[in-house]
């Protein structure tokens, strides 16, 4: 409460406070003392602010008489307020803004003793009954030194204001309960019995110490000198101190009653509810208020004392809620330093954990390298070990050879001569083509792909509760690639992005132009997709997406598939009875049925040509050539089931076949060295077969439709190379449609 009780231009305890019209108070003193607080002023003072009647020639003349002056002047306004004769004039010094100065460009500013800014004086208007004689017209105010909000003041002055004698009785009465709670209040360190009173309390020791103590256990240097020492607390019994304020009297219990600014023999007996004043029964009938709307002074006393009691409890509820939320933002506090200290041990516990788990793969690495390295060592030493046993088994035969040949006995040598010369045959064939390559290289093919690692560690980073959609993800053009009809796309995050992603949706249009649809969905950022159209281009886009939602599509990339189809025999649908050999371009078979093979590649528009070379033909076999769905049944003859069209051919005549349907016999068969070709033809919807560059009877097979493979069925008589990635025949690329 003491912050109230003190005056905003002193910073003492109120003394005679003033009621401003802004509701704002100043003490009686300080308003006169701003107004002659600096020489500044008093050059500009009026005379009205000097007793009546010409001021003295000398203070005017005197140099140096500033200050003289201003003191003089104070003192001469004191004395004249204090006999009520004419001070009347003294109370009109003014405070005013920059704005109304009337001096032109010469607004000085002045400060009071506790830092309030205060303007310059201004002259009363001429003419005016506050001017005196001779003097030139002047207006007066005063600024509230809080609101800054200027009050014109009448020809009473000062003396216009309101005393808050209301404000002045709580003062006195927390004047005196301090005083009583001083002396109550005993120092704390003091070895005396009864402890003397305490003079000071330390805030930071919160100690209460007499003046001796103070001396002996506080003094002012060292560590204490920034310590602040303040009077002893009120103590809570005492009057004033916390209590009802016992030591001042009511309003009616012996007080003085206030009596009217405006006529000093009458009481306050009503309120002007237009002013906001009380006022008294002379003020109703002969003074400004007698028009205006009065209650009776008890009746607006009850209604705003329940009025201000009603505002009190909200205060009381509000600052209740405050004390609540400080203690909740204390606890707070603590509770995000545990929850740092908590989160700082749960990052380091993770970081080390993904350093221990980086160290145990790093441990399996190096023992994947190590067995790499044994076996690659092993490997070598055996051959070492078998090449030098075959060495001296050979130098032996030689050296034992030659003793035979220096023999002179024609038929002891013909004895043995023709088993040492099949020894020697033998021996020779054990150095055959391949024996004498190193079975390993001194290379080791093994490549660690720590990019998608390191990308990972850049990328670690805190998911936020409330995070956006992830940024644009960057193609990776270095990495993107086309290989027959399959491409490959990769592509990555930009380095500073911070916003958590969950996966990526990657989107390829129809190789003609058409619409995109979402071919992977995943966290992947690298994908491959098979089963393209040969000759076609297509456009290929990414976009990320977490729990926020989908972010903004990347840059669209153009890929071209291959003009013509590059492919092998596939060993992984193949019928275990084929061998395949030659990088899987050559196949063979341990059976004399047949057995089917497919072709890596899958067909479904454009025209495709491919050739198989017959390497070895015996006993006049019926192999078959053409194409089939993934799912031929691959234990009998090409072309025998609803799922392949073939040619099957012998050494003089051939046969197209399809559902076991035997179509279209044509002179001319196959032999070692020949070569089968087959055109497939899916802008013409056909199939076209070719012995030794000569077409084979008429297209085989029209209005076929949808994705073929290559096909082939042979048995162990035959052995077949086939050859792709040809140019199509040139009878047939006349003819042919554009591909789309």
């Amino acid at each position: 409460m003491e912050e109230e009780l003190k005056c905003p231009v002193c910073g003492s305890l109120f003394r005679e406070p003033i009621i401003l019209p802004c509701s704002h108070n100043v003490c009686l003193p300080c308003a006169r003392t701003i107004a002659v607080q600096t020489p500044e002023s008093e050059q500009h003072l009026p005379p009205l602010v000097h007793p009546r009647g010409p001021a003295p020639p000398a203070a005017a003349a005197a140099p140096g008489a500033g200050p003289g002056v201003a003191a003089g002047s104070a003192a001469c306004l004191d004395s004249e307020c204090a006999a009520g004769g004419g001070g009347d004039h003294a109370d009109k010094l003014s405070l005013h803004s920059e704005t109304d100065s009337g001096y032109g460009s010469y607004t000085p500013s002045l400060k009071s003793p506790n830092g309030v800014r205060v303007l310059p004086l201004v002259p009363a208007p001429p003419g005016s009954a506050a001017a005196p004689r001779g003097a030139g017209p002047a207006s007066s105010s005063l600024t509230c030194p809080q609101c800054h909000r200027s009050a014109s003041l009448d020809h009473r002055g000062l003396r216009g204001f309101q005393r808050n004698r209301l404000l002045e009785a709580i003062v006195q009465r927390y004047q005196q309960g301090r005083a009583a709670a001083a002396a109550a209040a005993k120092c704390q360190l003091c070895d005396r019995s009864p402890p003397e009173p305490a003079a000071v309390l330390c805030e930071q020791c919160e100690v209460l110490y007499c003046a001796a103590c103070q001396l002996r256990c506080h003094p002012a240097r060292g560590p204490f000198a920034k310590h602040r020492l303040a009077p002893p607390p009120a103590h809570p019994g005492a009057p004033g101190g916390g209590g009802d304020g016992g030591g001042g009297k009511g309003a009616g219990g012996g007080r003085k009653l206030p009596t009217c600014a405006e006529h000093d023999l009458e009481n306050y007996s009503m309120y002007c509810v237009s002013c906001r004043s009380p006022v008294c029964y002379q003020c109703l009938e002969e003074g400004k208020h007698s028009k205006h709307d009065v209650k009776a002074l008890g009746a607006m006393w009850k209604q705003h004392k329940a009025q201000l009691s009603q505002a009190l409890n909200g205060v009381s509820d509000k600052a209740k809620e405050a004390k609540e939320f400080l203690v909740q933002l204390k606890n707070l506090l603590q509770q995000i330093q545990e929850n740092g200290l908590d989160y700082e041990a749960c990052l380091v516990a993770q970081c080390d954990a993904l350093v221990d788990a980086l160290t145990r793969q790093k441990a399996k690495l190096l023992t994947k390298v190590t067995k790499e390295r044994e076996h690659k060592l092993k490997v070598v030493w055996d051959q070492i070990n078998h090449c030098t046993l075959k060495l001296r088994q050979s130098t032996g035969l030689m050296e034992y050879c030659l003793e035979v040949i220096k023999e002179n006995d024609p038929s002891g040598f013909l004895q043995i001569s023709d088993a040492l010369i099949k020894r020697v045959q033998v021996s020779q064939e054990q150095w055959v083509k391949g024996a004498l390559e190193p079975k390993v290289s001194a290379e080791f093919d093994l490549t660690l792909d720590s990019e998608p690692l390191l990308q990972s560690i850049h990328q670690l980073d805190f998911i936020q509760m409330k995070c956006r959609v992830p940024p644009v993800p960057l193609l990776q053009l270095e990495k993107c690639c086309t290989r027959n009809n399959s491409v490959t796309l990769a592509w990555r995050m930009p380095p500073l992005s911070h916003n958590p992603v969950e996966g990526y949706i990657l989107e390829l249009d129809d190789g003609d132009g058409g619409q995109f649809r979402e071919v992977y969905v995943g966290k992947e950022t690298l994908c491959t997709i098979d089963g393209l159209h040969f000759n076609s281009t297509y456009n290929a886009r990414v976009k990320a997406f977490n729990s926020s939602g989908v972010g903004p599509y990347s840059k669209t990339v153009i890929l071209q598939t291959s003009d013509v189809a590059w492919f092998t025999f596939d060993p992984s649908s193949a019928h275990r009875d084929i061998v395949l050999s030659n990088d899987n371009q050559t196949a063979t078979c341990n059976s004399y049925d047949d057995r089917v093979v497919l072709g890596t590649a899958a067909f479904s528009k454009g025209v495709h040509y491919w050739e198989l070379h017959v390497d070895r033909y015996d006993n006049h076999p019926d192999p078959a050539f053409g194409i089939a769905r993934i799912n031929v049944v691959k234990d009998m003859m090409l072309g025998k089931d609803d799922k392949a069209w073939a040619m099957y051919v012998d050494n003089n005549r051939s046969w197209f076949m399809h559902c076991n349907s035997h179509t279209n016999r044509t002179e001319g068969g196959v032999s070692k060295g020949a070569t089968v070709g087959v055109l497939l033809d899916l802008n013409k919807h056909n199939l076209t077969f070719y012995i030794n560059g000569q077409q084979q009877g008429p297209p085989a097979f029209e209005n076929i439709e949808g994705v073929f493979m290559p096909a082939l069925s042979l048995n162990r008589n035959v052995q077949v190379t086939l050859h792709t990635g040809l140019e199509v025949p040139q009878c047939v690329k006349q003819t042919k449609l554009p591909n789309n």
